[in-house]
């Protein structure tokens, strides 16, 4: 079969079989090249040579209830994470400024934790109106949240919903125990309705399987979910997936060309995990596998890429480093 098939489907809006899945999860590395270009086609084919950049600031770190097997802020985990609250608004405004100028759009407030806790929504809301002020568009990961918790931030200027479903339906139990994963679903399917641009992905490289990573793709698509941040696991001494190998690139860049498939049309953002799995000879590569954005600087508790050297890569890769358009998106 040649790879090109597969995108004249992704771009044509038919569903992959199971053997078009099964040929991405073993293409060899010598038919690796010919399987990016195939990605990049398609995202040519929805996005042009637009390349969105976008940029996130640990707002609260530490003593989260929840048990993730993969995350070093979990209260369940002893990793040695930095605890603190809720962080000032100045200093978030300065983080946002600091992002703006390494090219990024757009820019996450993100806080450890399930939700907001007593007390923080004025506090929060002051930091998205910092963030705006700062001249970047801002987004926010407050946890799940209710719905007037959802109108009152998006009054505040939240422009976008970050909330990732990390895994697939069938393989979450496996991952985390102390929250239902429909909880996250419905966390997701509240801030679309509430018209809001919305982030939801997952980490890969978990322990699971090839099917339950298109199990994951084929869900965000059936929520109409616009943007799906791809992370990469850093094991984090501590946590129970300490001992997991790091991802490698051919299969990382599998990965991206198979969620360039399954999701055509939708955002398909490279965040954390990048410096564990390319190595600084191989970083540029995934700029060629169907991206369409990439979070820039520090992640939420392991360092990140310098913008200047993803600001490089985008040019090289004949990219375009400005605020992506999103296409109309077919739910369902």
């Amino acid at each position: 079969m040649t790879f090109e098939r597969l995108a004249k489907r992704a771009v044509e809006g038919r569903a992959l079989a199971d053997t078009d899945i099964e040929a991405v999860a073993l293409c060899p590395d010598e038919r690796i090249t010919e399987l990016m270009q195939a990605a990049q086609s398609v995202r040519y084919h929805f996005f042009g040579n637009r390349m969105h950049v976008c940029a996130i600031v640990n707002a609260r770190s530490g003593r989260c209830p929840e048990n993730c097997s993969f995350c070093a802020q979990s209260a369940h985990h002893d990793t040695g994470c930095d605890e603190y609250p809720l962080l000032d608004p100045g200093e978030v405004g300065r983080a946002a400024q600091e992002a703006r100028r390494g090219g990024a759009s757009r820019f996450g407030v993100v806080i450890s934790g399930t939700g907001l806790r007593e007390g923080e929504l004025d506090e929060f809301s002051r930091c998205l109106r910092a963030a705006a002020e700062a001249g970047v568009t801002p987004d926010a990961s407050p946890g799940i949240v209710s719905r007037d918790v959802l109108r009152e931030l998006k009054r505040a200027g939240m422009a976008g919903y970050h909330h990732n479903l990390e895994t697939s339906a069938s393989y979450f139990p496996s991952i985390c125990s102390t929250h239902d994963y429909e909880e996250d679903v419905q966390a997701v399917r509240d801030a679309l309705e509430e018209g809001l641009f919305v982030c939801s992905g997952g980490i890969f490289g978990l322990g699971e399987s090839w099917e339950h990573r298109a199990e994951l793709a084929l869900t965000l698509a059936e929520l109409g979910v616009p943007s799906v941040p791809v992370n990469f696991l850093t094991p984090v001494p501590g946590t129970p997936l300490e001992g997991r190998s790091v991802m490698t690139p051919s299969e990382a860049l599998r990965t991206l060309a198979l969620l360039r498939f399954l999701l055509p049309d939708r955002q398909l953002r490279l965040c954390g995990g990048r410096p564990a799995v390319f190595s600084p000879e191989s970083a540029a590569k995934p700029f060629g596998a169907g991206i369409t954005g990439v979070m820039t600087g520090d992640y939420l508790t392991t360092p990140g890429e310098g913008p200047e050297e993803d600001l490089k890569r985008i040019r090289a890769a004949g990219l375009d480093p400005v605020g992506a358009e999103q296409p109309e998106i077919r739910n369902g």
